[in-house]
């Protein structure tokens, strides 16, 4: 399997070198918001198991007089984690594209003006 996986490379880049382009720059490039985007997702994925046990504990499920509670649901658990990691996702998606956008203004303001 090893030697497969060689031979298929070594056939890709020559088939890149063939088309003229540039092998190693098809290698791996470093992601530079991937930290913040797992970061986010597991701040939010952490608010989402707070609110649920919250919810569970003190709001929906009220526990009898010597503190049990009889109606525990494990759905509102998995629930709100998805809840609060898409949150993360999403607020790790619009931090991403406020910084392209704010490259790109950047970019354009430091073009010579063509009129």
């Amino acid at each position: 399997m090893i030697f497969g996986i060689r031979y298929l490379r070594s056939r890709e880049n020559m088939a890149m070198i063939d088309k003229g382009m540039d092998p190693k720059l098809n290698q791996k490039r470093p992601a530079p918001f991937m930290n913040l985007k797992w970061g986010l997702l597991l701040v939010g994925a952490g608010a989402g198991l707070l609110v649920a046990y919250i919810l569970a504990d003190y709001v929906l499920f009220r526990a009898d007089k010597w503190g049990h509670n009889d109606a525990d649901n494990p759905a509102i658990y998995f629930a709100l984690i998805a809840i609060g990691g898409g949150l993360g996702l999403i607020a790790s998606y619009k931090i991403e594209k406020k910084e392209l956008l704010d490259k790109q203004e950047q970019y354009d303001r430091s073009l010579p003006n063509r009129d």
